[in-house]
């Protein structure tokens, strides 16, 4: 199968090459020329095979409206746009009609894995009409993890970015209780190896999972986590979350919670939030303040 992918940063080029691995030509392109396979959106759209697929990974919101707005005048009716990005769900609505009025589909696709998706595979959660996903149904194999789990059509157009926002929050959620018992076993006197009472936790025990084995991770690179500034940024999926509970009456107590906290962060150095920025370096490469 033939894709066209847009974007080629962290999880972008890792996902060109996965495809490739599973035998699908991919045509990528990215501002940086250093990465990309053609220079520009036309020379992608020109490379590509009628009906065409054409995957976006770029931020959300004005990167990913200009992008689909270049596509929406350079593709033709039968053509599929994928929003794999973060995107708010309402956007996707949005992009769906835009598209769908010059006879594009458009599917969203929320997607986890971070930097490790490569080798471990990407979750996707999927959102659209069934003809156009299933007709990228090659793509979606090649990306997900091996095994029957990993992959899910979770409905109409914005369920894909829905479900991964939702997924989001609970991330916020385990992060936190996970920098929470962390902070009050630092802060004992009888606990004398907090990294390793961690690693014990990650066989055998009710709350073992991937993140926590990245938390021994980062442990393992910064026993004390004493390089790092208590400070973690917030992607905006948390926020969405929270207002979609609210618009919902749904209650989320502990994702709203460790929403606020993030807030906290910014005005103290939070010894919790430490291990909330270790935590999300290690699976998605963002960005750490240091210590000055």
């Amino acid at each position: 199968m033939q894709l066209g992918l847009i974007g080629l940063g962290k999880m972008g080029g890792n996902m060109r090459e996965r495809i490739r691995r599973a035998g699908h030509t991919v045509v990528g392109y990215d501002r940086n020329p250093e990465v990309s396979d053609v220079s520009s959106l036309t020379e992608l759209v020109e490379q590509l095979e009628a009906p065409r697929t054409i995957w976006v990974m770029v931020p959300a919101g004005a990167a990913t409206q200009s992008v689909v707005d270049e596509l929406g005048d350079l593709l033709q009716p039968g053509d599929i746009v994928v929003d794999g990005g973060n995107s708010r769900w309402t956007d996707d609505e949005q992009h769906a009609e835009e598209l769908g009025a010059k006879g594009i589909g458009f599917v969203d696709a929320g997607v986890s894995g971070g930097v490790w998706g490569l080798e471990n595979g990407y979750a996707l959660m999927v959102g659209g009409d069934k003809e156009h996903v299933d007709r990228l149904q090659p793509v979606f194999e090649a990306l997900k993890p091996e095994g029957p789990y990993g992959y899910v059509h979770a409905g109409k157009v914005g369920a894909g970015h829905f479900s991964k926002m939702v997924h989001n929050g609970i991330e916020y959620a385990m992060m936190q209780a996970y920098a929470e018992g962390w902070e009050l076993l630092e802060a004992v006197d009888s606990v004398t190896d907090v990294r390793e009472v961690f690693r014990s936790w990650q066989e055998g025990t009710v709350i073992r999972s991937w993140l926590l084995d990245l938390a021994v991770n980062a442990l393992d690179q910064d026993e004390h986590l004493d390089k790092l500034r208590g400070y973690a940024e917030d992607s905006g999926e948390g926020r969405w979350t929270v207002e979609a509970a609210i618009d919902n009456s749904v209650p989320l107590p502990a994702i709203t919670a460790s929403l606020f906290a993030r807030f906290a962060s910014r005005q103290d150095d939070s010894p919790q939030m430490k291990m909330i920025a270790a935590l999300r370096n290690q699976f998605g490469g963002h960005a750490v303040e240091p210590k000055e």
